[in-house]
């Protein structure tokens, strides 16, 4: 199976791509405090996936799978201080924030699965 195959990882590239979407918008002041703190986390997630995803052995592999789901979680408090502060729609907010838990499963559900191959 290839990366690019993973729903977790397509799934996290999208939201990624989202984000800047609306971080590219935002005013200077806006972009530099919250605006690189969101964009660097929500990156990380699909990032994180792809040196696990690189990695030989599975402990490897698993500890970057944990560096993206911690940077998946940063990213909801990132999105929540930008819909605190009237930086984002609250109908985004919602949005990101099911697709975050949907993308939080997944990586739940992939390293259980990974975890099971290498047991074996």
């Amino acid at each position: 199976m290839k990366l690019e195959e993973l729903q977790v990882y397509q799934l996290s590239m999208e939201i990624g791509e989202k984000v800047w979407g609306i971080i590219i918008n935002w005013d200077s002041f806006s972009k530099d405090t919250i605006g690189k703190q969101l964009g660097r986390s929500v990156d990380s997630v699909a990032a994180n996936l792809s040196e696990g995803f690189g990695r030989y052995h599975y402990n490897e592999s698993k500890h970057f799978y944990y560096y993206s789901r911690g940077s998946l979680y940063e990213t909801k408090t990132w999105l929540t201080k930008a819909y605190n502060r009237k930086m984002i729609t609250e109908n985004d907010f919602n949005i990101f924030m099911s697709n975050i838990d949907i993308i939080g499963i997944k990586l739940n559900n992939y390293i259980k699965s990974i975890g099971a191959k290498s047991d074996k």
